[in-house]
């Protein structure tokens, strides 16, 4: 495959750069919330490797739990590769989308290769906000589905 530059690659996702703050909500198969998260994330491509896509999700709870999660993917053709210690999947963006709006990424979570999750996120004509869901699937049936809504809090992501 050839390594391409995101931001030639990838119209869409280079409009995603920036900080994003949201919620998570995490929806079992009966619809049924079971967990819910407040999120700061900020998404990169930085200038030194423009072939990176870089993201940092922070993670707070009401209780006062935190967790960071930091993630790289790489592109490929016309695909963004994750492989690393979190994810292993692909990020795309959905060419039959004529109003160039929707990504799709489908992953496996590592320690957990029986169970796949398929993504579509949504970004708002002027940018600022975005809507993501996620489909958890085990044997082909959904066992759980992941509600993010996110505004955009700042284009500047350098110094996060």
């Amino acid at each position: 495959m050839t390594q391409l530059s995101l931001r030639e690659t990838f119209p869409l996702l280079q409009r995603h750069e920036g900080v994003w703050e949201g919620w998570y909500r995490h929806i079992d198969e009966n619809g049924v919330q079971i967990d819910a998260h407040r999120a700061r994330l900020i998404c990169r491509i930085p200038d030194e490797t423009p072939n990176i896509y870089h993201q940092t999700n922070h993670y707070t709870w009401e209780n006062g739990d935190t967790e960071v999660r930091d993630f790289k993917g790489e592109a490929y053709e016309d695909k963004l590769i994750f492989d690393n210690n979190i994810i292993k999947g692909w990020a795309a963006e959905e060419p039959l989308d004529e109003n160039r709006r929707t990504m799709m990424l489908h992953w496996t979570r590592c320690g957990e290769p029986d169970i796949y999750l398929y993504e579509m996120i949504q970004l708002s004509d002027c940018g600022q906000f975005r809507a993501r869901v996620w489909q958890w699937l085990k044997g082909g049936q959904t066992i759980k589905r992941t509600l993010i809504d996110e505004h955009k809090v700042s284009d500047e992501w350098r110094g996060e």
